[in-house]
């Protein structure tokens, strides 16, 4: 045992976070799946979405099991989603991608912990056009935490952005909703946005929406291309694109802020 904890005081600090990622990725997973329709998280166990056969495991391996079966249940043969080993390799993705900017960084956790949050979100939106308050609201809190722990003289300043980016994009929609008639912006959107101002502050808060709002139209502009029939009326996973935004700043904030600013 004693020879075991000097090793892993000689890891580096990347180390654990890229080990435990695909793990983290599989659970993220089950959150994308489940937490939109509002099915058990925890308590319930692991199932082909098929037959319904409870799943060993030996079939929940990360990747591994994915691939050693050849994305098919062993119990019916049918297909698995490919979403479940996209999610996992997203998820070492953002280890690797913190790793590459911070280099081992004591706080890589904090990095990797955004960077999963705000995976998780972008994908259900994506998916569900949702954007959960569950998810949402601790995201703002840790922004704020964060930027205590790190820059407390900046805790008013991101505290403001908070507030200024779920208030800017309420008024946003409500006046869409004046005008059209119908709603055109979700509250998830805007608390979404609040997470970017906890963690970016006021001028972090600015490129988010710009940056959002290029993301954006370059989404519409690709789904377009794929042949999907875009009208002015096309709901768009906006928060897909404040998600990426938001990681993006948080990781490149200088580099972006010059790139868009010329």
């Amino acid at each position: 045992m004693a020879m075991l904890a000097s090793i892993g005081k000689e890891w580096p600090g990347w180390v654990v976070p890229l080990l435990g990622a695909p793990f983290v990725g599989s659970f993220l997973g089950v959150l994308i799946a489940r937490l939109p329709t509002g099915r058990p998280i925890v308590v319930a166990r692991s199932a082909c979405e098929a037959c319904g056969v409870t799943l060993t495991p030996r079939e929940l391996i990360p990747v591994l099991s994915f691939l050693l079966q050849r994305g098919r249940c062993r119990h019916c043969g049918a297909s698995i989603a490919r979403s479940h080993l996209v999610v996992e390799l997203a998820a070492i993705v953002i280890v690797v991608w913190t790793v590459t900017v911070d280099g081992d960084s004591p706080w890589l956790w904090v990095d990797c912990l955004l960077g999963w949050t705000l995976l998780t979100l972008a994908w259900i939106d994506w998916r569900w056009m949702q954007l959960p308050d569950v998810l949402t609201l601790p995201l703002v809190l840790a922004g704020l935490l964060v930027t205590l722990r790190l820059h407390p003289e900046a805790a008013p300043d991101h505290a403001a952005a908070a507030a200024a980016g779920y208030a800017g994009l309420r008024a946003v929609g409500w006046c869409y909703r004046l005008i059209r008639g119908r709603d055109g912006i979700g509250m998830g959107d805007a608390k979404l946005l609040a997470a970017g101002g906890a963690w970016l502050g006021l001028s972090g808060l600015l490129f988010t929406i710009l940056l959002g709002a290029v993301l954006g139209l370059g989404m519409a502009m690709l789904l377009a291309a794929a042949g999907r029939q875009m009208r002015r009326d096309s709901a768009l996973p906006f928060g897909s694109c404040l998600a990426l935004a938001i990681w993006l700043l948080w990781l490149h904030g200088p580099a972006i802020a010059r790139a868009l600013q010329d």
